[in-house]
Formats: C-alpha cells, sequence, structure tokens
C-alpha cells in the first residue's frame, strides 16, 4: 500500500457552542456535519463543513488554543464577500484585499479570536 494523504482537518477552539453556530453556520454559511459531547454538560467538539473545507471546533481544553489561524484557497471571492455583507452582521463586515503576492484576501475573525482568511489567486 503507498502513502496517501487527504486534506488536513484544523481544530478551533471554542467557548460558546450559541456563538460559535451563530458565527460559523448563520454568518459563514457552513453546515453541521456532526456534534459529540461524553455526556449532558460536557465540552462539545464537532465538525462543520462548506464545500471542501472542514473544520472542527473544540470547546475540551487544550485541543488547540484561541487566535489560531487557518487559510482557505478558493474562487469566488467578490461572491463570498457579497454573501457575507449582505448578511449584515453585525460583528463584522469584512473587505477583500489584494495583496502584492498576487493574491485576493476576504479576512474574518471569529467570537473566540480564531483567524481565516479567504485567498482567491490573481490572474
Amino acid at each position: 500500500m503507498t502513502v496517501a494523504f487527504e486534506p488536513p482537518i484544523p481544530i478551533l477552539r471554542i467557548f460558546s457552542l450559541e456563538k460559535a453556530r451563530e458565527f460559523y453556520l448563520d454568518f459563514l454559511g457552513f453546515k453541521l456535519d456532526w456534534e459529540h459531547t461524553f455526556e449532558p454538560g460536557a465540552p462539545v467538539y464537532m465538525q462543520v463543513s462548506r464545500d471542501n473545507v472542514r473544520l472542527h471546533l473544540s470547546e475540551h481544553h487544550g485541543d488547540s488554543v484561541p487566535g489560531s489561524a487557518v487559510y482557505v484557497y478558493m474562487n469566488g471571492i467578490d461572491e463570498l464577500h457579497r454573501e457575507l455583507n449582505d448578511k449584515k452582521y453585525r460583528h463584522m463586515r469584512p473587505g477583500i484585499v489584494e495583496q502584492e503576492w498576487r493574491m485576493r484576501e476576504l479576512g474574518v475573525i471569529d467570537p473566540f479570536g480564531n483567524r481565516i482568511r479567504f485567498g482567491e489567486r490573481m490572474t
């Protein structure tokens, strides 16, 4: 058998299930794939996804640290920009920045200080 890797899945630390759902599901348009807890009242570990991007969100201490960063290569950044800003999310109205390294980027920060940068290559 040959070695074969799959895309990594970043783990982001969260502190509030309600705020995580508002940000990732309602604002960013991810869908909830699954959610796990060992018992009622215990920390939640969940997976959200949108297209080919999967993220694990964890309330467990030690799974990740607040302030982590994820870079997502994509196409259709203008459409994503319009979609997010049309939602009029009260905590964020992201813009697009053209970088010197020929990327157009749209950055968001979740309620826990984690950063996601969506980048589209400029042609």
